[in-house]
């Protein structure tokens, strides 16, 4: 049968009088109209008039033929109404794409009603109706999700349109366990109205509850982020209280993951909150929960990790060193930062007891960062932080360098960076008494640093003071530390003062100071930063916009918001200003570093700008979004710009490579072995430019940093914006104005491990399973010194007649000792033999695909996936998914004795138990001796 080639026949029945024909034409049409809609279109107009004439009896077929129509044209706003007006000829139940994409156009139409009605703060559910066809296709579209056991893709509709009813329903049928964690995971990352999003978080907890096994770890998320310090403390307490065992861990964990990820003002409340232990208690059970908050364990674990498994190659910094002339302040400071992140947290100065005098050429602010990079080393040593910096800290009666002592009181602040309860009186103290500008710098950056986020207004008035002396190096600082202590406050009065005196004074270094202290203190706060971002963008004043582009990231930090990044990107390539545009492209990475992926997309075409400062920003912005990541599409954007014609650019790229290349070996990463040796390269050619080698000494520093066991993560493990690391890397930005902000950026080093404690918080000797080669995740093996070079000596001439004697006495010895030791001779091996050997040795053994990890282990993000334990093991970790730092365990065998591992950093009784006690506790190691005491050798000035 020869197929229907034309349509005009058909279509000509359009035009006939009798309704019947027309009905018929019209479902021949219907049927054909998807080949051969190009000549239906001539005659849409007529169908439109079937469908507006109220006495036509198939007004709903017009409607649906129309509608098609529009659809082919590419007309989807006048194909949904014609779809509506069909009613239920629209099938929703078919799988085609015209259906597809006409409910894609409904839900778009709806979500865009309910978005302009949250815009105008109006309830959506007591707005203005809307057409009441499209709200029943809405939910027919529900209906048919539900039919098909879609609810995933009913939640994402119910996110988008405002529906809880929905959500709470899919919820429910669709299986908690299944759902739960999707709508979590959809609200932190989709939901971008902040109010909005507590709402939905506040419905997860209630949720959450309601569960068979309710999901506390979830529960305290969701608080954190709703930020209910109280319902947090209750928490804790009803597991403490509970009286279970596996409460009790659970509440252990909980307050570990509190500490990673709330701030210090929220760990404060909560602690209070909770009771005290009964006089009677067998166990200090909230004494620990509060020393577990305050921070002291888990920095105490931490310390211990990184002191056992430090791998720093000290090579690379001693071959850095002795290229680098230390006579130039840029490289003596390059090293000292270089060795400070490689020793981060892990109390090794042994680089600095070996070159004494090296450290001895340091002078001024090169001085004040050397003595600064102790804080770096020794941070999280809160007992003996001011024990290890009495030697430089001021002292009464006591003349010595402003710049060390100024350097020692930024360190104090380092070493108890976001938990400075023990440090602030003392800092205060230090910078009420003295008039110098250099102490007074020091106490500011210590004070911001170890008291941020505490909403101190007592330290606040103190530092608002050295601010209006209108000291340029000591308001700079002050700037900074007031953003610091207010950080996430939005309070209007820091803001109000802060900016008053940015346009008041004339220091540019006290406006830059303000100016990004101002940002810090708009931290997290989105939506309503938006009002102070526009003042600040719109300011004359490069510096204050300069600041405006800091606010953006801070405000949206981890949101991947799309208003902010238009905002950024407009600013980009359209400021006058190169430090304001630099600013913008580097806000990117705060902005999108949860979705780090798309990053190269974004910054592609500015890595390629004309102008080296926007070039620079992305630079930044790669290596920010991607730190640790290893992301192959950032390096390929990095590796060109390590040749550009624009030394700071080279810089940039430098550190960014670095901080990407962060923990990744050759067999993870190929291009980690040669970004290394083009650091070496670098640092090495004798006609580089200094801020160039400056950036590759750097980077050595960035990508060995904490011994090769830590990483820059703006998340926690948890998936909560890392705030101190945030804080850190923009602080650490601004080391292109000042070198000593670089030590910011030990703030943002994360130790990578799997640290497992029991109920005594004591560390059990357990075993884990890592599922992939162990060569994978292995460190990077360590420099080898060059070979030594050997001089091969002359042969020696020798007379014939001395030759002869030699060989003949030689004859006559070998004669004797065959004779001698003829029964005993060994058994000499055939040439075959010794060469399957040599075979043997020279074949490659098969390397195993999993390998068995200890406690106190290094494992990297990347490799937490691949971590298993075994249910039949004596301990388990009480929550369900391990996301790596310290882990809780429950005891599957408590009545037997434990093998405990000991700590260098407080002693472990070593005694046998005594016969009927019922002690745990096996130390197999001694306590490892401290090291000797050290001081920098610097001469008074």
């Amino acid at each position: 049968m020869v197929g229907l080639t034309s349509a005009a026949g058909v279509i000509a029945l359009l035009d006939e009088h009798d309704d019947d024909l027309k009905v018929y034409a019209l479902q021949k049409l219907n049927g054909i109209v998807d080949q051969f809609w190009a000549e239906i279109s001539d005659a849409v107009s007529k169908i439109e008039i079937m469908y507006e004439d109220t006495e036509f009896k198939d007004r709903a077929l017009a409607a649906l033929v129309a509608s098609k129509v529009y659809y082919h044209l590419g007309e989807f706003d006048d194909s949904l109404n014609f779809a509506l007006g069909a009613g239920n000829l629209f099938d929703l139940s078919l799988k085609s794409e015209y259906v597809d994409t006409i409910v894609c156009t409904w839900i778009g139409h709806f979500i865009d009603y309910i978005a302009v009605r949250v815009q105008e703060q109006q309830d959506p559910q007591n707005a203005e109706p809307m057409d009441s066809r499209l709200k029943a296709v809405v939910e027919k579209m529900f209906d048919r999700c539900y039919q098909d056991s879609e609810y995933k893709q009913a939640v994402g509709i119910a996110l988008e349109a405002h529906r809880l009813d929905v959500v709470e329903h899919s919820i429910k049928a669709g299986g908690p366990s299944v759902i739960l964690p999707y709508v979590y995971d959809l609200t932190m990352t989709v939901v971008q109205d902040q109010a909005y999003r507590n709402t939905l978080l506040q419905l997860l907890v209630d949720q959450f509850r309601k569960l068979e096994e309710p999901d506390y770890v979830a529960i305290n998320q969701c608080l954190v982020h709703l930020g209910h310090h109280q319902a947090s403390a209750e928490l804790l307490q009803k597991l403490v209280s509970s009286g279970a065992q596996a409460d009790l861990l659970m509440a252990y964990q909980l307050a570990f993951d509190l500490e990673n990820n709330a701030t210090q003002k929220y760990l404060t409340k909560v602690s209070d909150a909770l009771p005290a232990d009964a006089a009677d208690a067998p166990q200090p059970k909230f004494a620990k929960v509060k020393s577990i908050l305050s921070g002291k364990e888990t920095i105490k674990l931490q310390l211990e990790f990184l002191c056992r498994n430090n791998h720093t190659d000290m090579l690379i910094l001693k071959d850095s060193k002795n290229v680098l002339d230390a006579r130039l302040s840029v490289y003596h400071s390059a090293v000292t930062f270089a060795n400070a992140f490689m020793n981060a947290g892990t109390t090794s100065d042994d680089f600095l007891r070996q070159n004494l005098e090296w450290l001895s050429r340091a002078t001024n602010w090169s001085k004040f960062s050397a003595t600064a990079a102790l804080g770096v080393i020794h941070k999280g040593q809160l007992s003996r932080g001011l024990s290890l910096l009495a030697p430089y800290l001021p002292q009464d009666g006591v003349t010595a360098s402003p710049y060390s002592e100024g350097g020692s009181l930024f360190a104090l602040g380092l070493i108890h960076a976001n938990h400075g309860d023990e440090v602030l009186d003392y800092l205060r103290g230090v910078l009420k008494d003295t008039q110098i500008e250099v102490l007074q710098h020091g106490a500011c950056l210590g004070l911001g640093t170890a008291g941020m986020a505490t909403d101190n207004d007592d330290i606040y008035e103190e530092l608002k003071n050295v601010l209006f002396s209108d000291s340029a190096i000591g308001g700079e600082a002050a700037g900074l530390a007031m953003g610091m202590v207010m950080l996430g406050t939005a309070s209007e009065k820091a803001l109000d003062e802060m900016l008053q005196y940015a346009h008041e004074t004339q220091h540019e270094k006290i406006i830059r100071g303000l100016a990004v202290g101002v940002s810090l203190v708009m931290y997290g706060k989105e939506d309503a930063a938006d009002v102070l971002i526009e003042r600040l963008s719109a300011d004359k004043d490069p510096i204050l916009r300069y600041g405006g582009m800091y606010t953006i990231a801070m405000a949206y930090a981890g949101t991947g918001s799309n208003k902010a990044i238009r905002r950024l990107l407009h600013v980009a390539v359209s400021d006058v200003n190169d430090d304001v545009r630099r600013a913008a492209v580097t806000a990117l990475g705060f902005i999108m570093f949860r979705s780090h992926k798309q990053v190269p997309r974004i910054v592609q075409l500015l890595s390629e700008s004309y102008n080296p400062h926007v070039r620079y920003g992305a630079c930044l912005a790669l290596g920010i979004s991607c730190a640790g990541t290893g992301s192959l599409d950032a390096i390929e954007l990095l590796e060109p710009m390590t040749k550009d014609n624009v030394d700071f650019v080279r810089q940039g790229a430098f550190i960014a490579l670095a901080m990407v290349l962060m923990q990744q070996n050759e067999a993870q990463s190929p291009k980690s072995a040669s970004v290394r040796k083009m650091y070496e390269e670098v640092i090495k050619k004798k006609n580089e430019d200094a801020l160039a080698k400056f950036g590759a000494v750097l980077g050595q520093g960035i990508i060995d940093a904490g011994g090769r066991n830590v990483t820059i993560s703006l998340q926690s493990r948890s998936g909560h914006s890392n705030m101190p690391a945030i804080v850190g890397v923009a602080l650490f930005t601004q080391f292109w104005y000042w070198f000593p902000a670089s030590h910011f950026l030990s703030l943002a080093f994360t130790p990578t491990a799997i640290i497992g404690v029991n109920a005594d918080l004591n560390l059990p000797e357990i075993e884990f399973t890592s599922n992939a080669r162990p060569s994978l995740f292995a460190y990077i093996p360590p420099t080898k010194p060059p070979a030594a070079v050997t001089v091969e000596k002359v042969a020696t001439a020798v007379l014939s007649t001395t030759a002869k004697a030699q060989a003949k006495a030689k004859k006559a010895k070998s004669a004797e000792s065959d004779a001698m030791d003829e029964d005993e001779k060994p058994e000499v091996k055939t040439e075959e033999a010794k060469e399957d050997e040599a075979k043997a040795a020279a074949k490659p053994k098969k390397e195993a695909q999993s390998e068995k990890l200890g406690n106190l282990a290094r494992v990297v993000p990347a490799q937490l996936k691949y971590i298993s334990f075994d249910k039949d093991a004596r301990y388990v970790p009480v929550k369900k998914d391990v996301t790596g730092g310290i882990v809780v365990l429950l005891d599957n065998k408590p009545d037997e004795p434990e093998n405990l591992i000991a700590t260098t950093t407080s002693a472990v009784a070593s005694t046998p138990p005594a016969s009927g006690t019922d002690t745990k506790m096996d130390v197999e190691e001694e306590e490892a001796l401290l090291p000797e005491p050290f001081t920098y050798p610097f001469g008074d000035e």
